[in-house]
């Protein structure tokens, strides 16, 4: 999550709700109010990079960083991972510290690579490995349907309840057609990028 001085945890209550959703999914215990206190304590000057671990009883460990909002590139490489995602596996739809693909694919990557994306099964463009996907074609802005097997990122559904963003089922065709591509988080917001050949 990001922090900012003034302002606090951008989509604050967006991020609480995909917790609270994730805990009463997976049967941990989750207290909002304990969450937010965590929160209300922090201050000081500087934006922060804010990574909340709840455990299965409901314990709540908040750890912090500086964030450099100027940090994210402006411009990326994207690569397709030869790995295909089960679109029927419930984990893909929460966050959880069951990351191991993401964050081995993520120590693999070439070094000018910005992020790596996943297809489905079924061909189905899925998602990044911390990121969500989106891309424009006939002046729409689309990322890929919830049902393609993929993490609901905050700033995805922001995007998604403002009508700035449609869902639909995109394949490789639809990536290399794109008109644009972004690569986004709440933390990082939307990174433009452009699509690089696959690992492998």
């Amino acid at each position: 999550m990001l922090w900012l001085p003034g302002s606090g945890v951008t989509r604050g209550g967006m991020h609480m709700a995909r917790a609270e959703r994730t805990c009463e999914a997976l049967g941990f215990a989750f207290d909002p109010a304990a969450a937010w206190q965590h929160i209300d304590s922090l201050s000081g000057d500087a934006p922060l990079r804010l990574r909340m671990t709840v455990g299965r009883d409901g314990d709540i460990e908040m750890e912090q960083q500086p964030f450099d909002l100027a940090s994210s590139p402006e411009d990326g490489r994207v690569t397709i991972s030869p790995h295909r995602l089960d679109a029927s596996d419930p984990f893909l739809r929460h966050k959880t510290t069951r990351r191991r693909l993401y964050d081995d694919t993520l120590r693999q990557k070439p070094r000018a690579v910005t992020e790596v994306l996943f297809f489905n099964q079924h061909d189905e463009l899925c998602e990044g490995a911390y990121t969500n996907v989106f891309l424009s074609r006939g002046g729409r802005i689309l990322t890929p349907h919830a049902d393609c097997g993929l993490l609901p990122g905050v700033l995805r559904e922001s995007l998604l309840m403002g009508g700035e963003a449609q869902e639909a089922v995109l394949g490789m065709e639809d990536l290399e057609r794109a008109e644009t591509i972004w690569i986004g988080n709440s933390l990082r917001g939307l990174i433009p990028v452009r699509l690089d050949s696959g690992l492998g």
